[in-house]
């Protein structure tokens, strides 16, 4: 159930990124959903693999370089998913991968962990 309101809570973030920049667009919410689930399977297999072979890059950029392997995971996940999913350019996608990573943490913080706390 967790993993789900993950998948859910990436959409709606997606969504909500796609309608702040104008080169990053989504077809619609089946889209963001898709989006959201290629996306875990990458933040689950691939980018493990690129954080172990850029791990100097990441120590000498005091960690920065993470926002690149997710710009990376975002351009790949725009790549599988066709003319659903666009971004205009790698520029794009850092600063949405920033965006994206601002948002999960919080909504994590202000919603899921008070949430939990409750129960």
């Amino acid at each position: 159930m967790r993993w789900f309101l993950s998948i859910l809570i990436n959409a709606l973030v997606l969504i909500v990124v796609a309608g702040y920049f104008d080169s990053f667009e989504l077809s619609g919410v089946g889209a963001a959903i898709v989006a959201s689930l290629i996306l875990a399977v990458l933040n689950t297999i691939v980018k493990p693999i690129l954080v172990i072979l850029t791990l100097p890059v990441t120590v000498l950029s005091l960690g920065l370089f993470l926002f690149v392997i997710n710009a990376v995971t975002l351009m790949l996940t725009a790549a599988l998913m066709g003319d659903a999913f666009n971004i205009d350019g790698f520029g794009t996608a850092i600063l949405a991968a920033i965006v994206i990573s601002l948002l999960n943490v919080l909504i994590q913080k202000v919603v899921v962990e008070p949430l939990q706390k409750r129960n």
